[in-house]
C-alpha cells in the first residue's frame, strides 16, 4: 500500500501539502489539491485514521452506556444514536454496565485517556457523582434516565404526566382499584411514575392503597410475572394494573392469562415503552409510547454539538398513550 511520503513525491509537492489537503484546509491552491488528489486515486492511497485521529486529539468514538443489552427497549434509541453518528463521520461502542461500578470506571477510563470523544449515559444506576466529575472535561449527555440539577444536559419525556395520563385512562373506564408495578425508587423514573399514579388517583378522590404497590427488582418479563403472582393473592384484588415497563406489563398479562382470568374483562393491564413486543401480545398491550428512535437522534444531535465545545440544552419530547387491546372493553 503506498504512504503519504509516496503520494507527496508523485505529486510534485511536500508532505506536509498532502497532509492539509487530506485534512480539507484551504491553504493549498486548487490547482495544488488536483495534483494530490490525483496521485491518491492513482496510488489506490488510504490515509491511516487512527494516526489523522491522534493528531487532530480525536478518536471519532462514542460511548453508549446501557445497563443491560437483554432490553429491547434500548434497541430504536441505539439505531437513532447510531445514524447521526455515522453521518458525522462518528462510529459508537455499546458498554454494557450491569449497573456494575467497576464496568463503568473501565469505560470512563476510555474518555479519560482520549480513547473516546464523548458518553450518551442510559444507565439509571450509573454513578452520578463520577459522571458529574467527567462532564466538567468531557462531552456528556444523559438519555432516558438522567440526573436532575447536575448540570448534564439530558434528553427524556415527562414521565410524571405519562404515568398520569396512562392511570387516569384506567380511571375513565371505570377502574378505582389500580395497582402500581414498580421497580426500585432509587431510579428517577421509578419515582416519577410513581408520581403521576398518585395524582391521577388523587384527583379522581381515591386513597392510595400500599397493598396495591408492588416493587420489582429488575424490569425482566419474569419478574413481572412473580409480581402478578402476588397481586393474584391479594384478598381484595384489583382490577388493574399499571406497569412502569412494557417487560413487567407482558409479564403480568401472561401471568393473568395462565391463571385463568380474562384481561381485559377481569383485569385490565397497561404497560410503558411501546416496545415492539407490546403489539404481539393477547391481547395486545395498551401502553405508553416513548419517542426511541427521536430520543436516539436528539442525543446524538447534542452530543456532537458538545464535543464541539458548544452549550447544550436540555430536551423534553413528547409522548402518546396508545390504546390498545388490554384495556378496551
Amino acid at each position: 500500500m503506498a504512504n503519504i511520503q509516496q503520494v507527496a513525491k508523485h505529486a510534485g509537492v511536500s508532505v506536509a501539502t498532502v497532509s492539509r489537503v487530506l485534512n480539507g484546509q484551504n491553504t493549498v491552491s486548487s490547482k495544488t489539491k488536483l495534483k494530490v488528489e490525483e496521485a491518491i486515486k492513482e496510488l489506490n492511497y488510504e490515509p491511516s485514521m487512527l494516526g489523522r485521529n491522534l493528531r487532530n486529539s480525536e478518536s471519532r468514538i462514542v460511548l453508549i452506556l446501557i445497563p443491560t443489552i437483554s432490553n429491547p427497549f434500548y434497541l430504536e434509541i441505539i439505531k437513532g444514536i447510531e445514524n447521526v453518528a455515522i453521518s458525522h463521520n462518528y462510529n459508537i461502542l455499546l458498554c454494557e454496565t450491569d449497573s456494575d461500578p467497576e464496568k463503568e470506571n473501565i469505560y470512563f477510563d476510555l474518555v479519560r485517556k482520549k480513547m473516546a470523544d464523548g458518553i450518551i449515559s442510559m444507565d439509571p444506576a450509573v454513578n452520578v457523582e463520577t459522571l458529574k466529575q467527567l462532564a466538567e472535561k468531557y462531552a456528556i449527555i444523559q438519555c432516558s434516565e438522567y440526573g436532575g440539577g447536575i448540570g448534564i444536559p439530558y434528553v427524556t419525556i415527562d414521565n410524571e404526566e405519562a404515568s398520569y395520563r396512562a392511570v387516569k385512562h384506567l380511571l375513565q373506564i371505570g377502574h378505582t382499584k389500580i395497582a402500581l408495578m414498580n421497580t426500585d425508587e432509587k431510579f428517577l423514573y421509578a419515582r416519577e411514575r410513581k408520581m403521576g399514579y398518585e395524582r391521577a388517583l388523587r384527583e379522581h378522590g381515591i386513597e392510595m392503597n400500599n397493598n396495591y404497590i408492588f416493587y420489582t427488582k429488575d424490569l425482566g418479563f419474569e419478574n413481572g410475572q412473580q409480581a402478578m403472582k402476588k397481586i393474584l393473592k391479594l384478598k381484595e384484588r384489583p382490577t388493574a394494573v399499571f406497569a412502569v415497563s412494557d417487560l413487567l406489563a407482558i409479564g403480568a398479562l401472561k401471568e393473568i392469562n395462565a391463571s385463568g382470568l380474562n384481561v381485559p374483562r377481569d383485569m385490565a393491564v397497561v404497560g410503558f415503552d411501546k416496545i415492539d413486543f407490546s403489539n404481539m401480545t393477547n391481547p395486545t398491550l395498551t401502553t405508553v409510547a416513548q419517542p426511541m428512535y427521536k430520543m436516539g437522534t436528539t442525543a446524538a444531535k447534542m452530543l456532537i454539538e458538545k464535543i464541539q465545545g458548544n452549550k447544550v440544552d436540555s430536551v423534553i419530547l413528547d409522548f402518546e398513550l396508545v390504546i390498545r387491546e388490554s384495556t378496551a372493553g
